[in-house]
């Protein structure tokens, strides 16, 4: 009798240690998966770096044809727009950036332009949440500054791109078809601001070319003194 128990604590025994046993290389398994799935949290917390990244609004004036990008209530740079035609005015109201694609395949109306000089899109697209509509670049550059799309807005080659690199999914998009007095006080006064630093540079421009010429001719009179000089010498 003392045989057979002993004999059944020796089986339970190996029972348990089988258990332990299975349940240590299961706890083991389950820690491989979790430090395994790791790496598939990276874009989550890259999603969250991207969320306390500085968020821009960009200040659409259809009036003005120009666009503000600000930062926490400072404007950081205004550039100039093509904003649609009277027959396809550009859309008014809060939008977002909704996506941004280098090189785009402009499509319309069946027909379709691949990237390149042709591309009425430029090389730059960034998508608006009023579907349809974006602000890109354009393969007439002269069109920037008048309203003259189909609704986008269009941007010259240099400041899209510059933009393009400002800006990311998610910012929001303020349009406007009239101009109160905040406002104007962006736009107004960054337009004379700008010409006041184009004036200035033009009379900087035009002061150091009458120095170089009254340096030319101070040199051209000391030649000739010279020349006078060595020819009575003579």
């Amino acid at each position: 009798m003392r045989r057979k128990t002993n004999q059944a604590e020796r089986r339970n025994r190996r029972k348990q240690n089988r258990t332990g046993f299975l349940l240590a290389f299961a706890v083991l398994l389950g820690a491989g998966e979790l430090f395994g799935k790791g790496g598939g949290t990276t874009p989550h917390v890259a999603a969250t770096q991207d969320v306390k990244a500085p968020q821009h609004v960009l200040l659409v004036s259809i009036p003005d044809r120009k666009l503000a990008v600000t930062e926490n209530g400072h404007v950081l740079k205004v550039y100039d727009l093509a904003v649609g035609k009277a027959s396809t005015p550009s859309p008014t109201g809060e939008m977002k950036i909704i996506n941004k694609l280098v090189d785009p395949t402009y499509r319309h109306k069946g027909q379709v332009v691949r990237p390149g000089k042709s591309n009425p899109l430029g090389d730059r697209w960034m998508g608006l949440s009023e579907k349809g509509y974006g602000i890109h670049g354009t393969n007439v550059q002269s069109s920037v500054g008048k309203a003259a799309s189909h609704g986008c807005f269009r941007m010259r080659k240099h400041d899209v791109e510059e933009l393009f690199q400002m800006v990311r999914v998610g910012d929001v998009v303020e349009v406007r078809g009239e101009r109160d007095a905040q406002w104007a006080r962006i736009f107004v006064a960054q337009q004379a601001a700008q010409a006041s630093t184009q004036a200035t540079v033009a009379h900087a421009a035009a002061t150091t070319d009458n120095h170089t010429k009254a340096q030319r001719t101070s040199q051209h009179a000391a030649v000739e003194v010279a020349l006078m000089a060595d020819a009575l010498a003579n």
